[in-house]
């Protein structure tokens, strides 16, 4: 069994309900980083010790949180050491907006995946973009680069819709799968 890590940072709630189905979906471990952009004790012990890491940040200003890019900075110690070189790697963003440049988060996201030499694994789901889709279906939002979410501004983390945590779900059981068929 391969060992699957969510590393994530949220600031109103719901990129965390994200991290939580994506992890639910992955039998994953959930690391939170905090509002500082830290991560708890043993956090970086934890990275290293994954075969997966799936990362998460809301999307801000077109980009990830100011907190998960001082994460992604401070990544640079396991970079030197090719720590995750060769880790299946993976992505999730939220977001106000229907498109909130959601995509320019999830590249972000990728390109520091690829930085560290990991293996990016994609959201492997078809759309739900037929005239009968609803807005509650798997993958309406339709990502191919790693699982997007939408929240109203003015909604809590308690009423994002179904659709999109299943879709997180459904992302961390892909992830988990991938990993496992190379850990061989």
């Amino acid at each position: 069994m391969s060992k699957v890590v969510v590393v994530y940072h949220s600031g109103y709630g719901h990129t965390q309900r994200m991290a939580q189905a994506v992890a639910q979906g992955a039998n994953a471990e959930l690391i939170a980083i905090d509002a500082d952009g830290n991560l708890p004790e043993g956090g970086w012990e934890t990275l290293a010790a994954a075969d997966a890491i799936i990362m998460g940040s809301p999307t801000y200003m077109g980009s990830v949180s100011w907190q998960f890019k001082k994460f992604a900075d401070a990544s640079s110690k396991p970079w030197f050491s090719q720590q995750w070189k060769d880790k299946i790697a993976a992505g999730f963003t939220n977001s106000a907006g229907m498109n909130g440049d959601k995509l320019a988060t999830l590249n972000t996201l990728f390109i520091l995946a690829m930085q560290h030499g990991m293996i990016w694994v994609s959201q492997g789901l078809m759309p739900s973009n037929t005239k009968g889709a609803h807005r509650n279906d798997v993958n309406y939002l339709v990502s191919y680069s790693g699982a997007i979410a939408q929240s109203p501004s003015d909604a809590g983390a308690n009423d994002m819709l179904p659709g999109d945590l299943e879709t997180a779900r459904l992302f961390g059981e892909r992830v988990a799968s991938v990993a496992a068929k190379f850990k061989g």
